[in-house]
């Protein structure tokens, strides 16, 4: 082994024990649940449960919508997993998948205020878990589907929307397909591209792949630039194994290879798995072109690597430790921030886009000296190593849910007068 690869094999076994411990101390889990209301006299005990708890039932027995008025369902997000594709680990099992729903649950409640019950169900048939969401479904504002392998989540996403009157949202779909979307938006815009006539390479036809495309497409990306790589090659018409949503997105080329379909394309989008590109294949796209290697921890090329042989490329990865990290916490909190708020039906493809673009024109505002501080940076401003947003930028939580939440009342899904304590409609 050599010395580097040492050092790396030590960083991961402290990172991994940090982490440990961080989850175990000094009391198991991230997330609790806390009393919001006043229990120090009898008469508040009284109020908050029997005798005075009667009251709101009655209320809200003859008009279920009382229930945002005097329960916490108006800002109570579930969280629900089945464990089948949980970060990289891939089927680990509904309660091996608590970790990370809870985690989800600690960036809701930072980021936007939103409180989360985090719900592990073990399903093995999608209609199982379908059933199980429905049944619970009254508690919440909103649901957040998580981790769920393709292609079953398009069918549990696709029926629960159907069926219930309240958001349902797969964040390793959507929440995705909007980060990359922003900022690939910005990136072509430095690099002198449009979205209609760039060839786009996506490697990966799961969840994140096939939803980048859709929404991509929606914003005015052609179908026929698009050349999808699944695990047996380019995904094209003459193909006979493929499913429903696949075979949405196959086109018909010569193409059959990753490296084929990297010749000449603007775009590399990556939702796959470590090192799967070459230095070889980024040599060979177009002048200018835009790579997206979004495999977390170790994308389909370092930057290193790709920077090696393209000077003139962007770069994005998945990773915190480079430039243009491809984050969904960019986007789902603030998302669910603005439906909840006027208590949209669902989050419509209008919302989805009215995400992508407040998140691109955030990115061509001075930076404020806060966040500079934050990530340690003398200067930041739009340009090659920043197309998207920082985290840690508290300008996210002002520009995203106002601008979902006029989409949602533009689209007609808003059940709630315009909040306050937005912007003026």
């Amino acid at each position: 082994m050599s010395q580097a690869d040492q050092n790396n094999q030590d960083a991961d076994f402290e990172i991994n024990q940090a982490a440990l411990d961080y989850h175990a101390n000094p009391r198991p889990g991230k997330i609790s649940v806390e009393v919001s209301k006043s229990t120090r006299t009898q008469r508040d005990l009284a109020l908050a449960y029997t005798p005075g708890v009667a009251e709101p039932v009655r209320c809200i027995a003859a008009d279920p919508l009382d229930a945002y008025k005097y329960t916490a369902k108006g800002n109570l997000v579930a969280v629900i997993t089945d464990g089948s594709a949980v970060l990289g680990l891939g089927n680990v099992g509904a309660l091996a998948g608590k970790p990370v729903m809870e985690g989800k649950g600690v960036l809701f409640k930072h980021f936007a205020g939103i409180d989360v019950f985090d719900i592990e169900v073990n399903a093995k048939r999608p209609q199982e878990f379908i059933e199980t969401v429905m049944r619970i479904a009254p508690t919440f504002g909103g649901i957040n589907l998580e981790d769920i392998a393709a292609p079953h989540c398009f069918e549990i996403e696709q029926a629960l929307i159907d069926q219930l009157d309240i958001p349902v949202f797969h964040d390793d779909q959507h929440g995705t397909a909007i980060i990359i979307a922003a900022a690939l938006l910005n990136a072509l815009e430095l690099q002198g591209k449009e979205l209609d006539k760039a060839r786009i390479v996506v490697l990966g036809a799961g969840a994140a792949g096939i939803a980048a495309v859709r929404l991509l497409i929606a914003m005015g990306a052609h179908r026929e630039n698009f050349l999808v790589i699944d695990r047996n090659g380019v995904i094209h018409l003459g193909r006979k194994d493929l499913n429903p949503y696949k075979f949405g997105v196959a086109v018909e080329t010569e193409a059959r290879t990753l490296a084929d379909a990297m010749h000449g394309a603007d775009v590399f989008i990556g939702v796959s798995g470590p090192d799967l590109v070459s230095a070889e294949m980024v040599a060979s796209m177009a002048e200018k072109p835009i790579v997206f290697a979004l495999s977390n921890p170790v994308p389909e090329i370092r930057p290193e690597v790709a920077r090696a042989v393209r000077s003139d490329l962007i770069m994005a990865t998945g990773r915190s430790d480079y430039p243009n990290q491809v984050n969904n916490v960019l986007g789902f909190p603030f998302i669910f921030r603005g439906t909840l708020d006027v208590r949209a039906s669902r989050i419509n493809e209008d919302m989805q886009i009215a995400a992508v673009h407040a998140l691109k024109e955030l990115t061509h505002q001075p930076v404020p000296q806060e966040v500079l501080d934050a990530y340690g940076l003398q200067s930041l401003a739009f340009g090659p190593d920043y197309i998207l947003p920082k985290p840690l930028d508290a300008r996210l939580k002002d520009v995203i849910p106002p601008a979902v939440a006029r989409a949602a009342v533009e689209s007609g899904v808003a059940r709630a007068p315009w909040p306050e304590h937005y912007p003026a409609f």
